[in-house]
C-alpha cells in the first residue's frame, strides 16, 4: 500500500509539473488545502484557534493570483497588496469572533496563510520562469547556457533533487547512521544528512552536464546542497509542529505516508529560495 501510494503521488507529480498552467496551478492549490487543514488540525490539538475558513480562502486566492501574474493577467503591484490584504482579513475575522481571539490564533493563522499559501505559490513562478541567467561567460560563477533551461526543466530537477536527497538520506543513514542530527527528529542523522546531500550533487550535476550549463560541477553542487537543505529544513520545521502536537502523522490521506503536509513538507521552502536566486544571479550578471 505504501509504495503503491507513493507511485501515485509521483505519477501525479510528474504529470501537473509536464502539464503546467492551470493544471499545475489547480494541483497546488489543492494539496495545500488539504495540508493547510491538516497543519490546522495540529494546531488544534495544542489548544489553538485559527481562522481556518479564512485563510483557507486566502491560500487559495494567493495561488491563483500568482499564476494570474506570471502569465501578465494581473499586475504585479496588484498582485504585492493580496498577502498583506489577506493578513488584515484574516486578523479582521479573528476579531469579530465572538470569544475574542489569543496572540496564539492570530499566529497560527498568519503562518497557515505564509507556510501553506504564499511559500508554494512560487513553485508556479519557477515553473513559469522563462530566463534564468544571463549568458556570460566572465568569472567563476559564470551561468551561460542555463538561460536555455525553461522552468519546467528547473521545476522538475528541483522535485527531483528533493527525491534525490530524501531517498539517499533514509539508505545512509540506516545503514550507517550514529549520531543524531537533532532531537526534533531522532530518525535523522548527520550521516544520513550527508548521504541526502551528496545525493542531490550528484543528480545535480548528471543535469548540468545534459543541459549543458557552463561550470556544471560547480553548478551541480551548490544546486544540490542548497535544494538537500532546504528540503532538510522544510522536513524538520513539520517534524517540530508534529511534536508539539503530540501526533505521529499530520493526517491519513495517503495510506502508508500518512497526511498530505507529510509529504510536501520537503518541497515547501525550496522554490523560493531557487527562485530568488536565480533572480538575484540574472541581476548581476
Amino acid at each position: 500500500m505504501r509504495l503503491r501510494s507513493g507511485l501515485l503521488i509521483g505519477l501525479f507529480g510528474l504529470v501537473v509539473v509536464l502539464l503546467g498552467g492551470w493544471y499545475f496551478t489547480i494541483a497546488i492549490a489543492l494539496l495545500t488545502y488539504i495540508a493547510l487543514l491538516e497543519f490546522f488540525r495540529m494546531a488544534e490539538f495544542t489548544g489553538i484557534k485559527p481562522a481556518t475558513k479564512t485563510t483557507l480562502f486566502s491560500c487559495f486566492i494567493i495561488t491563483i493570483a500568482t499564476y494570474l501574474e506570471v502569465i501578465g493577467f494581473l499586475d504585479r503591484e496588484i498582485y504585492n497588496s493580496i498577502l498583506p490584504i489577506c493578513s488584515v482579513g484574516i486578523c479582521t475575522w479573528l476579531l469579530l469572533q465572538p470569544k475574542s481571539g489569543t496572540i496564539s490564533d492570530i499566529a497560527a493563522s498568519i503562518f497557515g496563510l505564509f507556510y501553506l499559501g504564499f511559500l508554494p505559490s512560487y513553485w508556479i513562478k519557477l515553473r513559469a520562469i522563462q530566463s534564468t541567467i544571463n549568458n556570460s561567460s566572465d568569472g567563476i560563477l559564470s551561468f551561460e547556457n542555463i538561460s536555455n533551461s525553461t522552468g519546467l526543466y528547473l521545476t522538475l530537477i528541483s522535485c527531483l533533487l528533493i527525491v534525490a536527497s530524501d531517498i539517499g538520506s533514509y539508505f545512509i543513514g540506516k545503514s550507517f547512521g550514529k549520531r543524531a542530527l537533532s532531537p526534533i527528529s531522532p530518525s535523522k542523522t548527520i550521516e544520513g544528512l550527508i548521504g541526502g546531500i551528496i545525493c542531490s550533487i550528484s543528480v545535480a550535476t548528471f543535469f548540468a552536464f545534459l543541459l549543458s550549463w557552463q561550470n556544471p560541477f560547480l553548478i551541480g553542487i551548490l544546486y544540490g546542497i542548497l535544494v538537500s537543505l532546504m528540503a532538510l529544513v522544510g522536513d524538520l520545521i513539520e517534524s517540530m509542529m508534529k511534536r508539539d502536537a503530540k501526533i505521529k502523522d499530520s493526517g491519513t490521506f495517503l495510506p502508508g505516508h500518512g497526511g498530505i503536509l507529510d509529504r510536501i513538507d520537503s518541497y515547501i521552502f525550496t522554490p523560493s529560495v531557487i527562485y530568488y536566486i536565480i533572480i538575484i544571479l540574472k541581476f548581476f550578471n
